[in-house]
């Protein structure tokens, strides 16, 4: 099995031939035809992957095509955007960073006509490895999870859309029972709808962390309750909110499972509710679980699976307190790393990333399954899947 170190071990290169940075504080318009968005794909760059790819996405069809390239990043597989803004954001997933040991993270502006990018800045992560990044609603903070430094980081946006030292960095410490458990891995982190909660993936230590987030100082604080756990060896990877923001669905890459916490708005204490498989009953053999969505309507949730090569589709009960896995479809290529609801919610698209190429497929909104539409957009190395 390829370990994200093992991986990432010589790809330690940093920024190079990106333009030069220039003052965006405009935002992004709303496009000009209803029927297109635009997808920004993040990717990693050792093989022939040359950064990070801009889509125009067919809202009718799904029709999916590559329209340019932001070359000079390295290894930029996990993207955020600010769209009020007209910013994006990515980590930079190296273990090296200006001769030091670390990560580091990229700031961009955004193009409001054509959708290009200008590259801003890169800021040390505070961590190897860095692979998820999130932004807060008032566009004043990113916040990192580096997966082989197991720590998180703050870091400030300026005015100019560009990123400044890190306001706050918490290392995690511990370990659990597999092999790839001796010691923290911070997979990802998101913000709840208020601001005022920060959860925390951490799969070598099999815990949801639980942070208060001060959105004027940039801080992470400490909780009521610091932690959720999960089952020993799960390895929960990443997280997804309810629309109405009461459950946080976890993604669990060591035990193929997906697990249902419900919140508590007042501390953000999370309730273990249910925990099941996300393989049919009878599949066995290697599996693991990469990203984790749930439908605009709240009505179905969806994780992709990497050896199966599938997504699977759960539904949701009607009071939000059960849910049940429906079935499984094929994403027509190999090791589904990332997908993305399109902003409509008709459509996922699926980044492929040991098979080179993004396909797309239809939601059935009763059902919630999943149907080929057929198109297909060549990529290398698509690791996340970011629509404006």
């Amino acid at each position: 099995m390829l370990t994200r170190r093992g991986f990432l071990k010589t790809a330690g290169f940093g920024l190079t031939g990106i333009v030069t940075a220039r003052r965006f504080d405009a935002g992004i318009p709303k496009p000009t035809s209803t029927r297109t968005a635009r997808l920004y794909v993040g990717t990693y760059t050792q093989g022939k992957s040359e950064g990070i790819y801009r889509c125009r996405f067919d809202l009718a069809s799904g029709k999916l095509a590559v329209e340019s390239v932001t070359r000079g990043v390295a290894n930029p597989s996990f993207l955020a955007i600010d769209r009020i803004r007209g910013r994006l954001f990515c980590v930079n997933e190296v273990s090296e960073y200006d001769g030091k040991p670390g990560g580091s993270v990229s700031a961009f502006s955004l193009d409001p006509i054509t959708g290009d990018l200008q590259f801003v800045n890169t800021c040390p992560s505070h961590g190897a490895d860095p692979c998820y990044i999130t932004n807060d609603a008032h566009g004043r903070f990113v916040l990192v999870a580096n997966y082989t430094g197991g720590s998180l980081a703050v870091l400030p946006v300026h005015n100019d859309g560009s990123l400044g030292a890190a306001t706050h960095v918490v290392q995690h410490t511990g370990s659990s029972v597999k092999a790839r458990q001796q010691g923290p891995h911070t997979h990802s982190v998101l913000l709840d709808s208020t601001g005022r909660f920060a959860y925390a993936a951490d799969l070598g230590l099999d815990k949801v962390m639980i942070y208060g987030f001060d959105n004027q100082r940039g801080r992470l604080l400490p909780s009521t309750t610091a932690w959720a756990a999960l089952k020993p060896g799960a390895g929960p990877r990443h997280l997804a909110f309810s629309p109405d923001g009461s459950v946080l669905y976890v993604a669990n890459e060591l035990d193929s499972t997906m697990t249902m916490f419900l919140i508590d708005r007042t501390t953000g204490d999370l309730a273990h509710r249910k925990t099941t498989s996300t393989l049919p009953s009878h599949v066995q053999g290697e599996n693991f679980p990469a990203d984790i969505h749930v439908a605009p309507s709240g009505r179905h949730v969806y994780v992709s699976n990497r050896g199966r090569d599938s997504i699977a589709v759960f539904a949701v009960s009607p009071d939000k307190r059960d849910f049940s896995f429906v079935k499984d479809e094929s994403t027509g290529g190999k090791w589904p790393r990332n997908f993305a609801i399109d902003p409509a919610g008709q459509f996922i698209v699926v980044a492929n990333q040991k098979s080179d190429m993004i396909t797309v497929f239809t939601i059935h909104p009763e059902s919630g399954t999943l149907s080929p539409t057929g198109y297909v957009a060549d990529v290398p190395s698509p690791a996340c899947l970011k629509f404006l």
